[in-house]
């Protein structure tokens, strides 16, 4: 049983890295922006909940989106859980903590998919996708044989998400390393951090995490892992 959080920057490969883990290992991805859209239309109480606040304008509050997530966890028999978008705050990540705790469950791994800003940058800003297969490209790493054709479906519908641009990108950066630089210092107290090259290839990435779950159990142990347990 693997349950396990990526922790990245956007444009880092958690998407790529998350759909390998749930076809080669059988996780289950809980995404909470999924789950929200899922619990909405529903017609579940939870549901009606989220309806009513994301219909009046505001931010879903923590205990509803704990709430799915324990519903989940309850109701698969899955092999582990990878969580995507959550949690984002100290006070989410100790609500997880105790879910995982009453649920008779516990965190193998934080992994931080690390890169160079930089880097990032060049490969977000050049970055395309075919709108009929998704199928991505790069103007300098991975060009389309021919110009402005898919070379997996021949479709000519290339587009570039509104996003991608170096401006966007950095107001993206800022936000994420606000948001997630307690977590990362959190969790690397608590003993489950691993940091992994997130701009390396995707094979090299995926080996990178295999090696993370695979490693015993002693070797995720960290100075403050009994704390973890009990938290």
């Amino acid at each position: 049983m693997s349950d396990i959080i990526l922790l990245g920057p956007p444009g880092a490969g958690k998407g790529t890295q998350a759909r390998r883990l749930v076809e080669e290992r059988g996780l289950v991805q809980l995404s909470t922006g999924d789950m929200l859209r899922e619990a909405r239309s529903s017609g579940t109480e939870m549901g009606r909940r989220v309806a009513e606040v994301m219909d009046r304008g505001n931010l879903v509050t923590d205990d509803i989106v704990i709430g799915l997530i324990e519903e989940r966890l309850a109701a698969s028999k899955a092999a582990g859980f990878i969580f995507d978008g959550f949690p984002r705050t100290l006070a989410q990540a100790d609500a997880l903590g105790a879910l995982l705790k009453r649920a008779g469950r516990h965190l193998d791994a934080v992994i931080e998919m690390r890169v160079d800003d930089e880097a990032l940058v060049r490969r977000i800003t050049g970055r395309f996708t075919c709108g009929n297969c998704g199928e991505v490209y790069h103007d300098l790493t991975r060009p389309t044989a021919r110009p402005g054709i898919c070379d997996a479906c021949g479709s000519t519908d290339l587009r570039r998400r509104a996003d991608d641009n170096e401006e966007s990108l950095r107001t993206r950066l800022l936000e994420y390393y606000k948001n997630t630089a307690p977590l990362i210092g959190y969790y690397y107290a608590l003993g489950k951090l691993r940091p992994v090259d997130g701009l390396d290839g995707v094979d090299a990435v995926a080996a990178a995490i295999a090696a993370i779950l695979d490693a015993p159990p002693a070797a995720g142990k960290g100075p403050l892992d009994a704390t973890a347990e009990t938290h």
